[in-house]
């Protein structure tokens, strides 16, 4: 079979599959980005972005990708006149820290290995030092399917009275981030994550204290200019006007669903691919009790690579699934369910994907993990 990317089944990490209703929306002839009409999309997508965040606040929408929204959160709110904390366990954790120390001249990074918990005690033990002005942190590392437990290190943050800022990149609309309850000061949302819009925006949501704290950072991502425009429905310099179009639409459709709602499937998903996944003798890469809703990390078989299983899915089943990172390329391969991902995309995945394991003599029984799927559907 040769690879069809119109009619795949589409789950990896990032970006996911595209509603056809947000496919539309970017075939929008050319518009003025300084006329009328486009500004009352602006005023709309504004409107929306609280539904996407659940939370009220500032919110601003950044033509980039996630990591210039990352860019833009950490040069204009890391001080460069007290300690930044980054907290990493994974390969966007790391780029976090790399991005922060372009910025602030005080760093200190408290790490675990990749898939495994932050030590926590190592974390208070930095913020009871009293010098730390910001903590940056990921909140859902899809590199390992890894979310970690912000909510453990909530209080200590709070004590120390420091900005809290988060990469929610793979967070928002994907699982429970609750940044009012949190006291999150800004989180970067992005486009092509569990919102299941095209890839190229950035979202930043910025608390009451995170805006009065705004810096010049870089001159393109300076959120207090993105700001002052978005007051007035504009934004600084010239958008991507499609992206915008097609961003409407994507919080629509999350506007009609609710928020819970998507949550909650995207984490029905996520348990029955984990049982799937359990149920043909495979293994998870990250600790289970930090399994992620929105990809799941799977070790691949002793003796099987990407060649083996991952390019067998789509030269012969149309099926994409997403590999390894960094150290971890050629050994994991992830399977995103968020966005619009729904059970038949799971159906599919794991019929495959049992077809290749039993040619190669791993499967342990014919249907083992669809049935662990059904089992689990509405």
């Amino acid at each position: 079979m040769t690879f069809d990317p119109e009619t795949t089944t589409f789950l990896i990490a990032g970006p996911v599959r595209i509603h056809p209703r947000v496919l539309r929306a970017m075939a929008t002839p050319s518009l003025n980005h300084r006329g009328d009409y486009f500004h009352s999309v602006v005023a709309e997508i504004r409107e929306l972005l609280p539904v996407m965040f659940g939370a009220k606040g500032h919110q601003v929408v950044l033509t980039g990708s996630g990591s210039a929204g990352l860019e833009a959160m950490y040069s204009s709110l890391v001080p460069r006149d007290r300690r930044a904390l980054v907290l990493s366990n994974g390969n966007f954790g790391e780029r976090g820290d790399q991005i922060v120390r372009r910025y602030c001249p005080n760093v200190t990074t408290v790490s675990a290995p990749w898939g495994r918990a932050l030590p926590a005690e190592a974390v208070r033990a930095e913020l009871a030092k009293g010098d730390i002005g910001a903590v940056c942190v990921v909140h859902n590392e899809t590199s390992v399917g890894f979310a970690n437990d912000l909510a453990a290190l909530v209080p200590a943050i709070r004590a120390s009275g420091a900005l809290f800022l988060v990469d929610g990149i793979s967070a928002v609309a994907g699982i429970p981030e609750p940044i009012d309850a949190w006291g999150i000061d800004a989180v970067v949302a992005g486009s092509q994550k569990g919102l299941a819009a095209p890839a190229g925006l950035a979202m930043v949501h910025l608390s009451d204290r995170a805006l009065a704290a705004l810096h010049p950072g870089t001159f393109y991502l300076d959120l207090a200019a993105h700001v002052k425009s978005l007051e007035k429905n504009d934004t600084p310099w010239t958008p991507a006007v499609p992206l915008f179009l097609a961003l409407r639409e994507a919080l629509l459709l999350l506007k009609q669903e609710g928020l819970g709602a998507r949550l909650a499937r995207t984490h029905r998903l996520a348990d029955a691919t984990r049982a799937a996944v359990a149920a043909l003798g495979l293994e998870l890469f990250p600790d289970p009790a930090f399994a992620s809703d929105t990809v799941t990390a799977v070790k691949n078989p002793t003796g099987m690579g990407d060649p083996e299983l991952r390019k067998v899915l789509e030269k012969e089943y149309n099926v994409l699934v997403q590999g390894g990172q960094g150290a971890q390329t050629g050994k994991i391969f992830r399977i995103g369910h968020m966005g619009i991902a729904d059970w038949p995309d799971l159906l599919v995945t794991f019929a495959a994907l049992e077809r290749v394991l039993a040619r190669a003599g791993r499967a342990p029984a014919r249907g083992a993990s669809l049935a662990a799927i059904l089992e689990r559907m509405p």
